[in-house]
C-alpha cells in the first residue's frame, strides 16, 4: 500500500517559510502585497478571490480586491492593470478567470508587468521557464514539484511521464523536471495505447481534467503518483488517478483533495514574495 505525498504537511511547512520572509520584508520596511482583479461574479471566481484573501491575512501578506463589473470594457480593465504595474506598493497582480465574453485573457495577461505576474502566464514568463532563466511560474507545476522534492523522491535519471500538456500545468513541467535531470515522456489526448506509456514511468503525473483515468493497470509497481487533477463528482471531488486501487501498486501518491492543490494558494503568495526580488527592490 502507497504511502502519501501529503501536501497538507508541505504546505504547512512552506506557510511557516513564507511568513517568515514577510516579517524579513516588513522589518526593512516594505509590506508585501497581493492585487486581485475580479470581473463580473463568476461563483467560483467569487470564493477563489476571497480564498486569497484569507491566505494573504493568514500570512502577514497585505491584499486588495478590485472588483470590476461584468460589462466593463477590455480598455477599462487594461487601465487598472496598467495602475497596478505602475503602484509601488503592489509587488503581485493576480487576475482571475474567466473574464467575460469580450475581453481577450491573452490580451489581458500579456498586459500584468512580468515581475508582478504571479499566474505566470505572460509570455516572457513562459520564455523563461523554457530557457532556465529565472521568473514567477504556474502555481500548479511548481506544487508537482515541491511535493517530490520536499517528500525526498529522488527525481535525477528517473523517467518522469506527465499526462496532459496543458500551457498552466502539463507544458511548464516538463522543463521543471527537466532542470532535475530526468527523462521526460509527455502524453496527451491523442496519445494511442496510454497504458502502454505510464506503465513504464518511475514517476508519474498526471493533469488532464478527467476523473479516474489512470487505472491500476497502467501504473508500474512501486511507481510515485502525483495527481494534479480535480475533477467534481456526486458527492465531492477526485482527481485524474483512480485512488484507491492505485494506491494498492504505487509507493507514494498524491491524493486529491490533500496534495498538489493543498500548496497552490502558498505558491502565489511565494511568487509575490520572488516577484519583490526581482523587482530589484533593495531596502
Amino acid at each position: 500500500m502507497a504511502q502519501l505525498l501529503d501536501g497538507k504537511a508541505v504546505a504547512k511547512v512552506l506557510k511557516e517559510e513564507i511568513r517568515e520572509e514577510i516579517t524579513q520584508w516588513k522589518n526593512k520596511g516594505l509590506q508585501p502585497k497581493l492585487a486581485v482583479i475580479l470581473v463580473g461574479d463568476d461563483p467560483a471566481s467569487v470564493v477563489y478571490a476571497h480564498s486569497k484573501q484569507k491566505a494573504c491575512e493568514g500570512i502577514g501578506m497585505a491584499f486588495e480586491l478590485f472588483v470590476m463589473s461584468a460589462d466593463s470594457l477590455e480598455t477599462e480593465v487594461l487601465e487598472r492593470i496598467e495602475g497596478l504595474n505602475q503602484d509601488t506598493e503592489v509587488h503581485g497582480i493576480m487576475i482571475e478567470l474567466p473574464l467575460p465574453k469580450g475581453i481577450r485573457k491573452e490580451k489581458i495577461m500579456a498586459a500584468v508587468r512580468p515581475d508582478k505576474d504571479v499566474d505566470g502566464v505572460h509570455p516572457l514568463n513562459r520564455g523563461y521557464i523554457l530557457s532556465g532563466q529565472d521568473g514567477l511560474f504556474p502555481a500548479t507545476p511548481q506544487s508537482c514539484m515541491e511535493l517530490l522534492l520536499r517528500c525526498g523522491v529522488e527525481i535525477a535519471g528517473k523517467h518522469v511521464v506527465i499526462v496532459g500538456r496543458g500551457e498552466t500545468v502539463g507544458k511548464p513541467l516538463v522543463f521543471l523536471i527537466l532542470k532535475h535531470n530526468a527523462t521526460v515522456t509527455i502524453c496527451h489526448s491523442q496519445t494511442p495505447d496510454l497504458g502502454a506509456f505510464t506503465s513504464q514511468a518511475d514517476i508519474l503525473i498526471v493533469a488532464v481534467g478527467r476523473a479516474k483515468l489512470i487505472k491500476k493497470d497502467m501504473v508500474k509497481a512501486g511507481a510515485i503518483v502525483v495527481d494534479a487533477g480535480i475533477n467534481e463528482i456526486p458527492g465531492g471531488i477526485c482527481g485524474d488517478v483512480d485512488f484507491d486501487t492505485v494506491q494498492e501498486v504505487a509507493a507514494l501518491i498524491s491524493p486529491v483533495p490533500g496534495g498538489v492543490g493543498s500548496l497552490t494558494t502558498a505558491l502565489v503568495l511565494r511568487n509575490v514574495l520572488k516577484g519583490i526580488a526581482l523587482q530589484g527592490r533593495t531596502y
